[in-house]
């Protein structure tokens, strides 16, 4: 389980996290939602260790996080909104490379784990390819692959649709449920109204000048929608 608990960060004099707190549990998908620059996207860069976090705690597993350092195993892993493959190395080496560096896993070890993670994916055909040759689609599902090789516990996905065709939503929403079925908790940071309608079991969470403003799974907002009128209006425009 994933705690955060008054999360506060600055740049300067300008807030972007503020005493930001939730809950997410093994198994089952966040979603922060909220306009460009709310802080979404932030917060995910602190729980990866990309932004020190000026005030507050994160724990896993009751397990205080210490998120001043960079480590392979604090259990929290990231999919950016655009993918950060190696445009260098081919498709087995974006996921056999950091594995092998960052875990001390032999060289075919590693590869051996890449090799059944882009058969589970779907991508073993193109293995000695390079990302340029894959398609949106494609280069997420690596991108999801390379983060579950190091065996986080939570999966954070920023933007997840925002470099996609519009069409693979779907393809979007299913893999984020795909993860949550295996036991991963997944935290996602977006903006897409349609990626939210069709995650039908999440807890939303929208956040307005770094803070969460209300909160609602997704049964309540669309059973009880009038009891989350911020909610409501963000999503329905209404």
């Amino acid at each position: 389980m994933l705690k955060i608990k008054n999360a506060y960060k600055a740049f300067g004099d300008k807030v972007v996290l503020d005493d930001v707190s939730l809950t997410l549990p093994a198994g089952q998908v966040a979603i922060l939602i909220g306009h460009s620059g709310v802080g979404k996207s932030t917060l995910l860069r602190v729980l990866n260790n990309l932004e020190p976090l000026d005030l507050g705690t994160v724990s896993l597993n009751n397990k205080e996080l210490d998120l001043s350092e960079i480590n392979s195993d604090h259990g929290i892993g990231m999919v950016f909104q655009q993918f950060n493959l190696f445009d260098h190395m081919t498709v087995l080496e974006n996921i056999s490379f950091p594995l092998e560096k960052t875990t001390k896993t032999s060289k075919a070890g590693a590869q051996k784990s890449a090799l059944n993670l882009l058969d589970k994916y779907g991508l073993k055909d193109k293995a000695y390819c390079y990302p340029s040759s894959l398609s949106g689609g494609q280069k997420q599902r690596l991108a999801i692959a390379r983060t579950i090789a190091l065996k986080p516990k939570v999966i954070c996905m920023d933007e997840p649709t925002s470099a996609l065709d519009p069409y693979l939503t779907n393809f979007v929403a299913d893999s984020i449920e795909g993860l949550a079925k295996e036991g991963y908790s997944v935290l996602v940071a977006s903006h897409d109204t349609a990626l939210i309608e069709r995650l039908d079991k999440a807890t939303i969470h929208l956040m307005d000048a770094g803070k969460i403003i209300e909160s609602a799974t997704s049964n309540e907002l669309y059973k009880e929608a009038n009891e989350f009128p911020l909610l409501k209006k963000f999503i329905c425009g209404q």
